[in-house]
């Protein structure tokens, strides 16, 4: 028996399959542009149900990398081509993360109904 999604859970995956490859948007940026809920409940929404949309596209507000999930979500930017910033071989970690200024998805023409 397949169970029926809450329809704030239909709304967040819509918006997710909305967001264009190469473009991201932060799970605030979905709450706010649903006018609805807020980013915990975004991201608990994309925790539970997200694997069937592109999960990769909604993401932390500090431009990291979902963890546990960092080789899967690189491969789908380098492929979409989703602007990252490499640290400096000084700086600890060395991990690419998302471009926030350039990756962004500006929503300002688009309703997400």
């Amino acid at each position: 028996m397949i169970e029926e999604l809450p329809e704030y859970a239909e709304r967040v995956l819509a918006a997710a399959e909305l967001i264009p490859p190469g473009k991201v948007m932060t799970y605030g940026d979905v709450a706010e542009w649903l006018d609805e809920g807020g980013p915990r409940q975004v991201g608990r929404v994309m925790t539970l149900y997200g694997s069937a949309v592109p999960w990769w596209r909604v993401v932390r507000a500090d431009g990291r990398f979902l963890p546990g999930h960092e080789q899967r979500a690189l491969a789908h930017y380098r492929e979409e081509g989703t602007p990252l910033r490499y640290a400096n071989r000084a700086s600890t970690g060395h991990a690419p993360r998302l471009d926030l200024a350039r990756a962004r998805w500006h929503t300002e023409d688009v309703s997400p109904e």
